[in-house]
């Protein structure tokens, strides 16, 4: 290996953690010159109230702000373009998210727009955007997606029921205030959903091709608490403790995966999410142990360190024997958070699996997967998974 290619970047925003982080919005709106706020969040989020906090916080400051809560679970692109419209309609200059991986998505594509003043689908790909996007802050609502940390804004589009990536360092919120106290308005399904999306990311970033020294430790560590608090969490949702656990190994896995990147399972779920309009972490639970399967041959040492971040020993097993321990704990771990789904209870047919991994092939994130994949491989993962 050369010396070039040992070389690896880490980025991240800066990040307040800790219980009442949220409440530090205003003083980073006013470090940013903040003459008026977006807020950019969802109805459920809206209606849990954090908007309204985030809302009085500003205001005692005497920063004005507007709210833009038209963003749907899976962020679409025609809420970029409205949301873009009201930013420069009212004169904003600081973006606020508030709310789980959609809102804080759809903020950096109306961050994006603002700017460049061009549709949002001319940014897919790898590092498109030429000139800064506004400065922006994010209160992450959900354990699981990490867009407050990441490089990546994952947006979908519904004429071509697809989903589009854009990855870039331009994306990297400026503040990610993480709070363990806002998740407490999640269901318990949506804590399952954003916490095996976060275990997904670790795994993911820690085999991917692209990871490094940097990235490793943030992975492993989130492998390690996920694995560990997320079954109880779902049990015991008022647990504080509990909580901040797994927002914790949530930040690690995103801090991971924003500059590790991630795999198959990914690039999979995106093709999948942007055709049947499922939860992400849904489609990426049905799909991990496939994958897992698929992988585990062209990253067996780094498989192991996997299995005993899952609290499997893996001495005196062979090879063949980690793989299915590590494949029935992600089964077991799956059923106890309360997600058993297979694609097929999804809707999902055998006739829809070539669309599905033609979009899946084309995408980024296959590019880090462990093991090189063409489309037929990806249709077999697939097939499997139904």
């Amino acid at each position: 290996m050369s010396e070039v290619s040992r070389l690896r970047k880490f980025v991240s925003p800066e990040i307040i953690f800790g219980s009442g982080a949220r409440k530090t919005v205003a003083n980073y709106a006013l470090t940013f010159g903040a003459r008026k706020v977006l807020i950019v969040t969802d109805p459920g989020v809206q209606q849990a109230g954090w908007v309204s906090e985030v809302e009085q916080l500003l205001a005692e400051r005497e920063i004005p702000s507007v709210v833009f809560a038209n963003v749907s679970p899976n962020p679409r692109v025609e809420q970029v373009t409205q949301g873009a419209e009201l930013y420069l309609e009212q004169g904003c200059n600081v973006i606020v998210a508030v709310g789980g991986g959609s809102p804080i998505d759809c903020a950096k594509g109306i961050g994006i727009v603002s700017t460049h003043g061009r549709h949002i689908l001319e940014f897919e790909g790898v590092d498109r955007i030429t000139i800064p996007i506004p400065p922006m802050i994010c209160i992450p609502t959900t354990a699981g997606t990490s867009a407050d940390v990441s490089q990546f804004a994952i947006l979908s589009n519904q004429q071509e029921r697809m989903k589009l990536s854009i990855i870039s360092k331009s994306v990297v919120p400026d503040v990610a205030l993480i709070d363990p106290d806002t998740t407490r308005t999640m269901d318990t399904f949506l804590t399952a959903c954003t916490g095996v999306d976060a275990l997904v990311h670790a795994i993911e970033a820690f085999v991917s091709t692209a990871s490094g020294p940097l990235t490793d430790m943030h992975a492993l560590d989130a492998v390690r608490m996920i694995n560990t608090h997320l079954a109880l969490l779902v049990e015991q949702p008022d647990d504080a403790h509990l909580r901040e656990q797994v927002m914790l190994g949530s930040m690690k896995a995103g801090l991971a995966f924003s500059n590790a990147v991630l795999g198959a399972v990914h690039a999979m779920s995106h093709s999948l999410g942007g055709y049947l309009d499922l939860p992400h972490g849904l489609c990426n639970a049905m799909l991990l142990e496939h994958v897992i399967d698929y992988n585990y041959e062209s990253a067996p040492d780094r498989f192991r360190s996997v299995a005993e971040a899952m609290g499997i020993d893996p001495r005196g097993l062979s090879q063949s024997q980690i793989k299915r321990r590590l494949m029935q704990q992600v089964i077991t771990l799956k059923r106890e958070v309360g997600l058993p789904h297979t694609l097929a209870e999804q809707g999902v047919d055998l006739t829809d699996i070539p669309y599905l991994s033609r979009n899946a092939i084309k995408d980024p994130c296959i590019l880090t997967n462990p093991r090189k994949s063409n489309r037929r491989d990806v249709e077999t993962v697939y097939e499997e998974a139904l």
